[in-house]
């Protein structure tokens, strides 16, 4: 696949890991900051709790996407920024082939409680498909990059680590990761009967991608229910980028790769995420037939 003229992938990659070691200072400083219950109030920005904006969000997505513009102003791509979304200040993206999505802080929640488990998603879409993506999880110091073909991890040194060999397992051998502050009943009945050999807490989407990749986990099972919040494109590109290019996917429960871009840039219904692309669509198969028996979620939908 070729990137817009004038851009060498090499090159690209060397400028994105400055911009994150970046984004990086600005979300440690205010993590720490966030330990002082006098100055925690004036960083958390407004008062919904079930999906808060900290000054921490709006830095890095500003730092972001300045660093982009100001390196490439003569490409022709956007940025879909959360923040921005929210803001009401993006705007549809149906003219350009190339798009950025960014999410500044994935796990907002945790990164007010205290947690490691937040991180920053930067992802290069081409034609509403994942290409280029990068999630850094500052806390752990680890970077995790793809440039399309292979993903590594690295940390501010640029000392890299190394993957496991993943073994093929069935449902009940596996360890599920879930997230912390989004579950709900349906997925709590689903993950009852299929009995996984362990259950692993943590929020950000991408700390639990990495935790794939890492072999700390096998599967991820994200449920959204009807009328209830549903994750976005900025949850899963840029985790699905480094996914997919070290031999794992993230689909929906029909085995069918997400695609990006759409209706309100929801992900809606169930995604499932493994480390064995080989067996991705076997897991599916068994997760959809537990479903399917004790009628726990609708999938005409």
């Amino acid at each position: 696949m070729n990137l817009p003229n004038g851009i060498e992938i090499n090159n690209l990659v060397y400028s994105l890991r400055n911009f994150c070691w970046e984004a990086a200072d600005i979300m440690i400083y205010y993590s720490q900051k966030l330990r002082d219950p006098e100055y925690k109030k004036n960083i958390i920005k407004n008062n919904n709790s079930d999906d808060p904006v900290t000054l921490a969000d709006l830095e890095v997505n500003q730092i972001i996407i300045k660093r982009i513009n100001e390196n490439y102003e003569h490409i022709s791509w956007d940025i879909l920024s959360e923040e921005n979304v929210k803001n009401g200040s993006n705007k549809s993206f149906d003219n350009h082939n190339w798009l950025w999505v960014l999410d500044p802080i994935d796990g907002t929640k945790d990164f007010i409680q205290g947690t490691e488990n937040y991180a920053m998603h930067l992802a290069l879409n081409y034609k509403n498909k994942t290409f280029l993506g990068l999630v850094l999880i500052p806390q752990k110091e680890e970077l995790w990059i793809t440039d399309g073909n292979k993903t590594w991890c690295e940390n501010r040194n640029g000392n890299q680590i190394k993957f496991p060999i993943y073994p093929k397992k069935n449902l009940k051998e596996m360890t599920l990761v879930i997230s912390k502050n989004h579950n709900n009943q349906n997925l709590k009945k689903l993950i009852d009967k299929i009995n996984f050999n362990k259950i692993i807490v943590m929020g950000s989407i991408g700390c639990k991608i990495a935790s794939i990749i890492r072999g700390d986990s096998d599967l991820y099972i994200c449920l959204s229910l009807p009328g209830q919040s549903t994750p976005k494109d900025w949850d899963f590109a840029a985790p699905e980028a480094i996914l997919r290019s070290c031999g794992g996917a993230i689909t929906n429960l029909e085995n069918e790769d997400l695609i990006y871009n759409q209706n309100n840039f929801e992900q809606g219904g169930i995604i499932v995420a493994s480390n064995n692309r080989k067996n991705h669509k076997n897991i599916c198969l068994q997760i959809k037939e537990v479903i399917r028996e004790y009628d726990i979620y609708p999938l005409n939908l």
